[in-house]
């Protein structure tokens, strides 16, 4: 019995390691169409650098070499320009601090606050440097700081004082810094509302996170929107297409 036990759990270890290489290969080819193709989909670089771990980084930048012979690095920076490629230059450096730094909390709120809210004009290196290095426990303490010290929720701030891309990034790094499922039920949520689908977010979510947080990425839908992530994906789409994304999302939490 004990053999038997021991070979169901490396039998599940070698299941949960086969799919982080799934996993990593798709984020690769995911992040190489993004910025090969016909222009650069921001969005792409937007929603997977924001939100996987350090170690995921690292692991997707050693498969894009291995399988493209090319930097994931460098392929980016040539893609993109400004403040929005520093911080996700930042993101693929993989190097963020871990933990609290106690200490650096306020004058780290105090930083932002100075940049944004309390200057003419935007310090938006500012906000590259501290959103893109900081833990996201740490970030979390900073925002309500900042928000005691503004009066301002930190996304309030960056959509005051930022545009573009890199305000679409810096949101991005905020919500999953508050919480990463929050942040793909939103995603979702804004695929599907309205006129037409945006079927490649759709399909690229569901996917991505269908192992990892799907149960509370739909917690997380629920509570935001009142609905279930099931309900909305039946009503939005159909035939094959609906039951695969069903499948995916795995139940209903009407």
């Amino acid at each position: 019995k004990v053999g038997a036990i021991g070979n169901d759990s490396n039998s599940a270890m070698k299941g949960k390691h086969a799919f982080w290489l799934l996993f990593i290969a798709y984020d690769m080819t995911l992040l190489q169409n993004a910025i090969k193709g016909a222009g650069t989909t921001e969005k792409v670089l937007v929603e997977i650098l924001a939100s996987r771990k350090p170690q995921q980084v690292k692991d997707i930048i050693a498969a894009y070499k291995k399988e493209y012979n090319a930097d994931l690095e460098k392929d980016v920076t040539g893609d993109t320009s400004g403040h929005f490629q520093r911080l996700l230059v930042i993101l693929l450096q993989a190097n963020r601090q871990t933990g609290i730094q106690a200490e650096t909390i306020e004058s780290d709120a105090q930083a932002l606050f100075k940049a944004g809210e309390e200057k003419f004009g935007t310090d938006e290196q500012a906000f590259v440097t501290i959103l893109g290095n900081r833990s996201a426990e740490h970030l979390r303490k900073v925002f309500d700081a900042h928000m005691k010290m503004s009066g301002y929720e930190m996304e309030e701030s960056i959509n005051r004082e930022t545009s573009g891309h890199l305000k679409d990034l810096l949101f991005a790094v905020v919500k999953c810094a508050r919480s990463v499922p929050a942040y793909f039920a939103e995603t979702l949520y804004h695929a599907m509302k309205g006129a037409g689908t945006d079927d490649d977010t759709l399909i690229r979510v569901m996917v991505t996170r269908s192992e990892v947080d799907m149960l509370d990425i739909r917690s997380e839908f629920r509570k935001l929107f009142a609905c279930s992530l099931h309900s909305v994906i039946k009503g939005d789409t159909g035939g094959d297409y609906r039951k695969a994304l069903l499948a995916l999302c795995g139940g209903d939490d009407a």
